[in-house]
């Protein structure tokens, strides 16, 4: 699925340009090739060749019938770079038909200058699209866990790279908030008030996530105790207890049925209580957002709940229209071809997670007006949404009321895993309450701050909360999302390799080179200074740089924020080997430090862009 841009977009991506170019080279000296020819555009082995290869030769001469070499030739005679790179020659042919590629200086100081414009070269798109992400994915009166990272930084930093191609993004935290586990927390609130036992304004979310998994317990107690007794006929002491045990289960799950129907009836007293757990519940899950620097507001939750009267009347449209039949019972809608069918009712009348689903697409894309919607969420929901989309594709509640299919995608996610390479737990077994890490993350980063006298505590504390959130999120992105990944404080932390704080590092180390150029008094009218591409290490970064707009927009189109995680690495890594390599305020002429300043400064704002976008926050000093 892609997405559109404006028609003022400029390519400035070196290797995309020669791709470009040799393909319609290629077409012009073979057209029955043509469209099916790769220009196989790649860096070259040796610095001294060049700096890309094209290697097309090899493979088009098979499909033409010629040797490679004179494939090669035919290719330098009909391909045009001369704006871009070093003319073409029976000298740029290496072996059986590599054709070397130098790129010209001041081609790519002249994209350089493109790049530095406002925009970054990413104008907003002339056709902006409504684009829905549904990401976070809580549940009412439990505690936010290790798992929930992935679904919150990956779901926000995918739509804020929509938001930053000008499309309008609508964020939805899919909250599990109605259904008979949260009656039974509801019951058992009631009845404690009722004894005089709860005061509702100390109540807690860890209170909360104690209560419901008591209740859990308890209305699942004993049965299967029970069978496994009777079958091996364990003696009437063992079965009895075991039915005392279910039997008191009954009552309890006949208790939290009969809260079920006054909270869906509306009556005050339980319609109170739900609403002073769904108050804890999302206090607790938009402050961890927010300290995760997160666009997820309040207003972008929708729960369960608000679905619940629309979920009726859709089946019975889906009965009337023949979408939905009835099998042994139950009610399923078949998918087309090999799609798998969706069940949308139980056989007692009951809906399911399917149908609030369905529900919940036929308002993004019918109301919101969604062309795309993307789900982050677990990879083992796979056939759960492969159900759920060919359903409402099959129902026509994925067409936009302009009559657009709507794209739904699944943005699977991996697990987190701990050092030893099975699921991420603490030592006794739970999951790892995501409050619990992030702290952890501060304190950790904290006790590695800067311990001198010139740093004060709150710039300390500021410190440690941006390389912890940046650590944590980058760990979670920079991983290709469809992968597990392990999990380890000591490696995501650290200032060195691949991680969130190095990229941090890199950042104030630039800001500090213009504090440094401001108390010796170096002139600002560096920034309109001509742009020089002469030094390797200065290639090397403008290349890098070059090609941040086309991975932002292919992160769009894939839904991988890891490719722009590793493209922002890759910028770092070459800004510092262009520092190590090449003397900034002591260059040798005040042009060739002026024109280094505006490289830096192209810098400085393309990793702070590319930051934002994977919603990393960001220091001046550290």
């Amino acid at each position: 699925m892609t997405t559109s841009t404006s028609e003022s977009d400029i390519q400035l991506d070196p290797v995309a340009l020669l791709n470009e170019r040799f393909t319609a080279g290629i077409a012009r000296a073979f057209p029955d090739a043509a469209g099916r020819a790769d220009a196989l555009i790649a860096p070259s082995k040796k610095a001294t060749m060049g700096d890309f290869q094209c290697n097309a030769a090899m493979a088009l001469g098979k499909m033409v019938g010629q040797k490679p070499r004179d494939v090669a030739e035919a290719i330098v005679a009909a391909v045009d770079i001369g704006d871009i790179a070093q003319p073409l020659d029976a000298t740029s042919i290496a072996g059986p038909g590599f054709i070397n590629i130098t790129l010209r200086s001041d081609a790519l100081a002249g994209l350089l200058g493109e790049l530095g414009r406002p925009d970054l070269g990413l104008p907003p798109a002339s056709e902006p699209q409504t684009i829905v992400v549904d990401l976070c994915g809580v549940n009412l009166a439990k505690q936010m866990h290790v798992g929930h990272i992935r679904a919150i930084v990956i779901g926000d930093a995918i739509a804020r790279t929509f938001e930053r191609l000008g499309h309008k993004v609508i964020r939805q935290n899919h909250v599990g908030d109605w259904g008979l586990p949260i009656a039974m927390v509801v019951d058992y609130l009631h009845r404690e008030r009722e004894a005089g036992r709860l005061d509702l304004d100390t109540l807690s979310l860890d209170d909360l996530d104690v209560i419901y998994k008591a209740m859990k317990k308890r209305t699942g107690a004993g049965r299967t105790g029970l069978q496994i007794a009777q079958k091996l006929d364990l003696g009437p002491k063992v079965i009895a207890e075991l039915e005392a045990e279910v039997a008191d289960a009954d009552e309890a799950l006949a208790e939290a049925k009969s809260t079920l129907i006054a909270l869906q009836a509306g009556e005050e007293w339980a319609v109170a209580l739900w609403q002073r757990i769904s108050d804890i519940t999302m206090g607790a899950c938009i402050a961890a957002c927010q300290r995760m620097h997160t666009r997820i507001t309040l207003e972008a939750s929708a729960g369960e709940s608000s679905y619940r009267d629309e979920l009726a009347p859709m089946v019975e449209d889906l009965i009337k229209r023949n979408v939905a039949e009835e099998d042994g019972g139950a009610l399923v809608v078949r998918g087309e071809g090999k799609d798998p069918p969706a069940l949308v009712r139980k056989g007692d009348g009951g809906f399911l997670y399917a149908t609030t689903d369905i529900a919940a697409i036929r308002r993004r894309v019918q109301e919101f007006g969604a062309s795309r919607v993307i789900y982050c969420v677990d990879v083992r929901q796979a056939l759960h949404f492969r159900q759920v989309f060919a359903a409402a594709h099959k129902a026509g509640y994925a067409t936009t009321p302009d009559g657009v299919e709507a794209s739904l995608e699944h943005a699977a996610f991996g697990t987190i895993l701990g050092t030893d390479n099975k699921p991420f737990k603490t030592r006794s077994g739970e999951s790892v309450k995501l409050q619990d890490l992030l702290d952890e993350a501060h304190d950790r980063a904290r006790a590695a701050a800067d311990r001198s006298d010139h740093v004060s505590d709150a710039d300390r504390e500021k410190t440690a909360e941006t390389v912890a959130m940046t650590a944590l999120k980058f760990a979670d992105l920079s991983t290709d999302r469809v992968r597990d990944y392990v999990f380890d404080f000591d490696r995501i932390l650290a200032f060195e390799g691949d991680t969130g704080p190095y990229l941090l590092n890199a950042l104030v180390r630039i800001k500090s080179i213009f504090r440094e150029a401001q108390q010796r008094g170096v002139d600002a009218e560096w920034a309109e200074a001509e742009l020089r591409v002469e030094h390797e290490a200065e290639k090397q970064l403008a290349m890098a740089l070059l090609r941040y707009p086309s991975v932002v927009r292919a992160v769009a189109e894939h839904l991988e924020p890891h490719r722009l995680c590793q493209q922002l690495l890759e910028i770092a890594t070459r800004f510092s080997s262009f520092y190590q390599s090449c003397k900034v305020l002591g260059a040798e002429d005040e042009a060739t430090r002026a024109s280094r300043l505006r490289l830096c400064e192209l810098t400085a704002r393309v990793l702070e862009d590319g930051l934002d976008v994977l919603g990393l926050p960001t220091l001046d000093r550290m």
